[in-house]
């Protein structure tokens, strides 16, 4: 490295002679110097390693680089002329054609040097450079290659177009600052576009270079978080063969093409697309190009589609024009053709002052910004004020670019200012439209400072083919009440539709990917994006059919008391006694109880209500099915069995043997009852599987609890049943079995119909069918067993003798004797 620039002093010293040659438009002596970096002449990299392209003047000449070059020389002029920025200081500048980076060290380094000799950094530095800051260079590329010897002595240097984010590290790049805004804050514009018209599927074009490649990887992390996807993204150069790029983008189906390029590459790709005929797209400019003069004006520019770019909010420079057409009537270096370093030679005599005036004026407003930022932080070094600067500082470029991060003024109605990057805190970006006259015309703008604020006037936009808004998708959005599902592809912007079934819901807003469970208190149909709230049923007391059963139970409750008024009259009657006797009454109070439960059926359940529901039935029902069973026991064991076994008789009439057995019974069930009831109590429970829009109050019959009790009781029954159904030939006043097996044929019936019922029905009126199973339980021994002994009572009373009875088993004692 200290051989290398051990060369480049002994260059310093040829470039020394060289200055001989430079113009008044490329030099102007000052107090202070300003250097200038402008590619006036564009060179193609392929040609930085050739000896024979080292002349600049060689290379294509680009006008709008050439109108940049005036405004910076017109600031200075203005700056120079002006009684209150720099009074009785002047400002003169250097510029050079900055057209390649390899080529134009030798500029770079006469800027650097020191009395036209570079030092080297160990070398103790004497003097200081001949230059407090520079403007320029216009590419990222060309920035990077040649700030690192600026950065090395904090020399200032301002662009007015390098956008590369590596620039905003301050570690890197101490005295680097922009009046351009980085490539993020275009990304930034340019997905706003894309959300403004919900365009998801998009084309990322890029030159392969640092601006191109850095605009891309901002792009990709941007649209992270978003629902737009990059569905095909491309680096271009030179070898770059256009039309495989424009088939793949036709194969993804994809109508919008951002193009991140700079502006030869972007009049490449775009000549391109009109030659292959691509039509009908979306091309979205970046602001190297959007601005462009040239394209516009093609044949055949409206077929490839619509473009829409963003750039820098014109800000026109006042005086300008006039200061180009004055400047173009000097005459330029004489001897420039015997030198083959002097770039400044590059003017040619058939290049019109029209043709300049017109140039694209993209970046003239951030030259003209660069100028004045240096000079106000000279102003405010030399601490200028009262019409005068103090000549007694020694100003160094550290203190300049001091000054320059504190900038703080007003040029043009913009407050400009850096932020702590050395990237611009004012400005704003243009949406513009390339309309059918050629023109890039403003459709809207997209603001930072003071606040962030996005605008596009649809209704200026002219869409090929005169279509709506274009769409760019992969899949079709899902329509309501679909969840998206990935078709295996990575891209989230391809997917399949799937209709949410009963139950969920899906909630785009949160995740479009999944369909939600309701709640247990909601419920939704298929394909909804809500779920709505049950509709709570159970059964009030004040509804008709539980007014009707709960009258019922009364009634037989009133029926119960007059047959026990009825049966005490009577008490001593062969019908009371055939009967049960004293059994009757105990049958008739049971009855009364179990009816209890019939009003635990009603209103909203509680544990206490569910509890009550089963509980004094079951109970009580045991005795009742107890005493029927012992009664019909004892009408078969005193016809049949009490004969052929006398001592069991005896035992049975001794021990009250009828009484023990219901005791028993009594007992064991209301053992099971507590048992069940503790291992697993009844309690509350809310359907919601068979109606998805209803909950349905009822009662959890939990097996635990009710499985013991149950068999029990229907133990009893099929007891009961057998031995009413062994004594149906009995006498007739005697034959009680028959009404008992009649009552038992309706009890099984009827509680079968309750269980088939249960398993195909579970709304709101399985409490009402529990009730009425549990009066007609009730109402079928009342009816069948108690009302015709009733009727022999009363309108029979000739049959309710002891001569008849006598009678009708002597009658049976011949029959079974025959």
């Amino acid at each position: 490295m200290k051989h290398f620039l051990v060369s480049l002093c002994f260059l310093g010293t040829i470039l020394h002679a060289l200055a001989q040659c430079t113009a008044s438009e490329f030099q102007l002596e000052g107090d202070f110097l300003l250097g200038g970096l402008f590619d006036i002449h564009h060179s193609d990299p392929v040609y930085h390693d050739r000896p024979e392209a080292m002349d600049c003047s060689s290379h294509p000449f680009l006008l709008p680089s050439y109108r940049r070059f005036q405004v910076m020389r017109f600031a200075v002029d203005e700056i120079n002329n002006s009684t209150n920025l720099l009074p009785n200081v002047s400002l003169g500048y250097e510029i050079f054609d900055h057209c390649s980076s390899t080529q134009s060290f030798p500029d770079v380094m006469k800027l650097l040097s020191v009395n036209n000799l570079v030092q080297l950094r160990d070398e103790p530095h004497n003097n200081l450079p001949r230059i407090l800051g520079v403007v320029g260079p216009y590419r990222s590329t060309q920035v990077l290659s040649v700030a690192p010897l600026f950065m090395k002595d904090l020399i200032p240097m301002v662009s007015y177009s390098a956008t590369v984010s590596v620039f905003s590290k301050k570690a890197v790049f101490p005295s680097f600052l922009r009046t351009v805004h980085p490539n993020k804050d275009t990304i930034e514009g340019i997905v706003n576009i894309l959300k403004h018209f919900n365009w998801r599927w998009v084309a990322f074009l890029n030159s392969d270079e640092d601006y191109g490649n850095d605009g891309l990887a901002l792009f990709m992390k941007k649209i992270k978080d978003t629902e737009i996807c990059l569905a095909y993204n491309k680096g271009l150069n030179q070898n770059t063969d256009y039309s495989q790029t424009f088939k793949q983008i036709e194969a993804q189906k994809i109508n919008i093409i951002i193009v991140f390029a700079m502006k030869m590459t972007a009049e490449a790709l775009i000549e391109s697309a009109i030659q292959l005929n691509v039509t009908n797209k979306v091309w979205i400019a970046d602001e190297e190009w959007s601005l462009n003069k040239n394209l516009p004006k093609i044949k055949g520019i409206r077929n490839i589609g619509t473009v829409i770019g963003i750039s820098e909010q014109a800000v026109k420079v006042p005086g300008v024009n006039d200061f180009i057409y004055s400047s173009r009537r000097h005459t330029y270096c004489e001897n420039a053709s015997q030198n083959i370093f002097c770039s400044q030679a590059f003017i040619r005599s058939n290049l019109s002052t029209e043709d300049v005036v017109a140039a694209d004026p993209s970046f003239n407003f951030p030259v003209y910004t660069a100028v004045y930022a240096i000079a106000h932080a000279l102003h405010n070094a030399l601490q200028c004020g009262s019409g005068r600067c103090n000549d007694n500082i020694t100003v160094s470029p550290h203190m300049v670019l001091a000054e320059l991060k504190k900038s703080n003024f007003t040029l043009l109605n913009e407050s400009i200012r850096f932020d702590e990057n050395g990237d611009p805190q004012y400005g704003s970006y243009s949406v513009i439209f390339w309309n059918h006259s050629g023109d890039a015309e403003e459709i809207g703008f997209y603001t930072f400072y003071p606040s962030v604020h996005f605008f596009i006037n649809n209704s200026k936009i002219q869409w090929y083919a005169n279509v709506e808004v274009p769409t760019s998708v992969c899949s079709l959005e899902c329509p309501d009440g679909f969840a998206k599902k990935q078709d295996g592809n990575d891209k989230k912007c391809c997917f399949d539709c799937e209709i949410c079934p009963n139950g969920t819901y899906v909630n785009i807003t949160e995740d479009a990917y999944t369909c939600i469970d309701c709640k247990d208190t909601e419920w939704s149909a298929a394909g909804s994006t809500s779920c709505n709230l049950r509709s709570v049923e159970y059964i009030p007391f004040t509804d008709a059919g539980a007014i009707l059963i709960m009258l019922g139970a009364w009634a037989l409750v009133g029926f119960t008391l007059a047959v026990s008024v009825l049966f005490a009259i009577n008490y001593n009657t062969p019908v009371v006694r055939s009967a049960g006797g004293p059994m009757c009454f105990l049958i008739l109070v049971c009855l009364s109880l179990c009816s209890i439960s019939v009003f635990f059926y009603f209103g909203e359940p509680t544990t206490s209500f569910c509890i009550l529901r089963f509980l004094p039935f079951l109970l009580f029902y045991t005795v009742c099915l107890a005493c029927f069973l012992v009664r019909s026991f004892q009408i078969v064991f005193i016809f049949k069995i009490a004969a052929k076994f006398p001592k069991l008789h005896s035992w049975w009439m001794k021990y009250h043997g009828q009484w023990l057995v219901i005791t028993v019974a009594f007992g064991i069930q209301a053992l099971l009852l507590l048992i069940g009831y503790s291992l697993a109590p009844l309690k509350p429970f809310n359907e919601t599987v068979w109606y998805p829009d209803k909950i349905i109050l009822g009662c959890d019959l939990d097996l635990k609890a009710t499985s013991g009790p149950v068999l029990f009781l229907l133990s009893l029954c099929s007891l009961c049943f057998i031995f009413s159904y062994m004594g149906k030939d009995l006498p007739k006043n005697y034959n009680e079995a028959k009404a008992i097996t009649f009552c038992l044929l309706l009890l099984i019936l009827t509680w079968i119909i309750v269980a088939t019922t249960y398993m195909l029905y579970r709304g709101k009126y399985i409490p009402i069918l529990n009730a009425l199973a549990i009066l007609s339980s009730l109402y079928s021994f009342l009816v069948w067993y108690f009302l015709p002994k009733c009727y022999i009572m009363i309108f029979e009373p000739d049959r309710n003798t002891h001569e008849y009875f006598q009678g009708l088993i002597q009658n049976y004692t011949k029959t079974i004797s025959q």
